[in-house]
């Protein structure tokens, strides 16, 4: 891509982010700001990429951003359908097509964590791609920031990714991992010309004999509720409700947990929350005592 066309890119991603008031994004804002949108870190926090690749972006120092990356850039600038196509070919990329599973979050979906904060909620793609999740998630769950591959696709890392928090019996371990699969070959069914699903299936079916022969079973279905017991580093076990909501005209998957009130794992959870909550003010005051470059 010639320099002069990826500064249009990075001129693109600034402006949009200048649009963007904090509190919109869940941001609280803290100190003196100089501009009334997004910092480059506030921005790299809400894509889930580093603040040091998106100043490079910005500035025209890096010229192939992957497919993955714009995608999640254009979902944390909230983008209209325009602007996602209009960003992807400033990157030399081909916008997703009508055959491809659906990556947008609308601004209904966005205000829908807004207003659920002190629940964790997280929302993933038809294919189990995580694309947005709210503080609390992250803190109940653990961050996943690999971008590199399918590392944060949910079925890529419950065959192929280290261990996570949920505590499982060896049964409700196989019948999630059954679900999970038929809930993909579902999806695949719908999207049969989408590269990147076409790559997560190749890639699960090489490396994890389990999702092999799984896959190989052709069953079909659906990832549903569950409840599910959360071993935290921090504030100790959590026994949740989790459930699975479907945005059905963007085909999108919006997972919740919650607490039994009046249960000590209610207890937890609103101590987690507090203590998530805090975390956030420190680290958006911390970006707002930084020098220009950091802006």
């Amino acid at each position: 891509m010639a320099s002069a066309e990826f500064g249009a890119f990075g001129d693109a991603v600034r402006r949009w982010r200048d649009r963007i008031p904090p509190e919109s994004a869940g941001i609280t804002a803290v100190g003196q700001r100089r501009a009334a949108g997004l910092r480059r870190e506030e921005l790299a926090l809400l894509a889930g990429i580093s603040a040091d690749y998106v100043t490079r972006l910005e500035q025209g120092r890096a010229t192939r951003p992957s497919d993955q990356v714009v995608e999640a850039l254009a979902r944390a600038l909230r983008l209209s359908v325009a602007e996602r196509a209009h960003l992807f070919r400033l990157a030399g990329l081909a916008p997703p097509g009508p055959d491809t599973v659906p990556a947008t979050l609308t601004p209904s979906v966005h205000r829908l964590l807004q207003r659920l904060a002190g629940t964790p909620v997280a929302v993933f793609d038809a294919a189990w791609t995580l694309l947005l999740a709210n503080p609390l998630y992250s803190a109940l769950l653990g961050e996943r920031p690999d971008w590199r591959g399918h590392g944060r696709n949910g079925v890529w890392w419950t065959f192929l990714g280290p261990p996570g928090r949920v505590r499982q019996s060896p049964a409700a371990r196989r019948a999630m991992e059954s679900a999970l699969v038929s809930d993909l070959r579902t999806t695949a069914g719908r999207y049969p010309s989408d590269p990147r699903l076409a790559e997560l299936v190749a890639e699960l079916r090489a490396k994890s004999p389990r999702f092999a022969e799984l896959w190989e079973s052709g069953s079909v279905g659906r990832h549903e509720a569950a409840r599910k017991t959360v071993e935290h580093p921090g504030v100790g076990p959590l026994t949740l409700d989790c459930d699975i909501l479907t945005v059905a005209g963007d085909d999108l998957r919006v997972m919740v947990y919650t607490a039994e009130p009046g249960t000590p794992d209610a207890d937890r959870l609103t101590l987690l929350a507090t203590t998530a909550a805090t975390a956030l003010a420190h680290a958006s005051a911390d970006t707002g005592s930084g020098t220009e470059s950091i802006t």
